[in-house]
């Protein structure tokens, strides 16, 4: 009976273990790329990657945009098409997989001509604190993660009129409420340019209505996906101002 019970406990504990592979954010389907591997990928090649949605845009035309991590790294995945069910499901952790084009837009990695498949698996990655790797060239090695950039100080933003403030409709001043809001923020002596894309983060966003709070001087903490575009460019999801 010793010898039954402890052949069943073994292969009880295979089979967990066997699930526990299977639901380990870092083990690949068949014929799926490791995140070094999609690194090395040529651009404008055929590429195929797994990993878990940390953030969605809105859904635009059938098309929606993707950020994706997995515990090696990060993806950003450009109009991707989906119906409104594949679309509600696309929440925080959810694993999917993508086969598509690897490309890149002013600097920014992204996959493009994109399709999707819905896996089953959950993985929500924590954020990198990157405040040190401001200024520093290795940044661009966590393009598209979700990262925590904190300390900073809000600096004047000029548009096309030449005006200073705090932020920007549009990047040149020239929009109106809910467009992409724009703005700078310094360390260390060296100042660095955010967005709130809208399409993320809508003008009813408590973000959107933290940054169109914000003043010149003021000491933030900034929770965001490193976005690239002519250099770095984050794209904010949230703020918080010290008191």
């Amino acid at each position: 009976m010793k010898k039954v019970f402890a052949l069943l406990l073994a292969a009880l504990l295979l089979i967990a273990l066997s699930a526990c592979g299977k639901d380990d954010p870092a083990v690949k389907g068949e014929g799926v790329m490791t995140n070094e591997e999609y690194d090395a990928a040529e651009n404008l090649t055929e590429v195929t990657i797994e990993a878990y949605v940390q953030a969605k845009q809105g859904l635009k035309d059938g098309k929606t945009s993707l950020y994706l991590q997995d515990p090696d790294g990060a993806y950003f995945v450009y109009n991707v098409a989906c119906d409104d069910a594949e679309y509600a499901k696309l929440e925080a952790g959810q694993k999917v997989k993508v086969t598509g084009k690897k490309a890149t837009w002013n600097g920014e990695i992204e996959i493009t001509d994109a399709k999707l498949e819905i896996l089953k698996g959950s993985y929500t990655a924590t954020p990198l604190d990157a405040t040190g790797l401001l200024g520093d060239p290795a940044i661009i090695d966590h393009q598209n993660e979700h990262v925590l950039l904190k300390g900073l100080t809000v600096v004047g933003s000029k548009g096309k009129d030449g005006a200073g403030s705090a932020f920007l409709y549009n990047w040149d001043g020239t929009g109106a409420e809910g467009d992409d809001l724009y703005f700078n923020a310094s360390i260390n002596g060296k100042a660095y340019a955010f967005t709130v894309e809208t399409d993320l983060c809508p003008a009813d966003s408590e973000v959107y209505q933290a940054v169109k709070n914000l003043q010149i001087g003021d000491t933030i903490d900034l929770d965001c996906y490193l976005f690239w575009y002519e250099g770095l460019n984050p794209h904010v999801i949230g703020v918080t101002v010290a008191q």
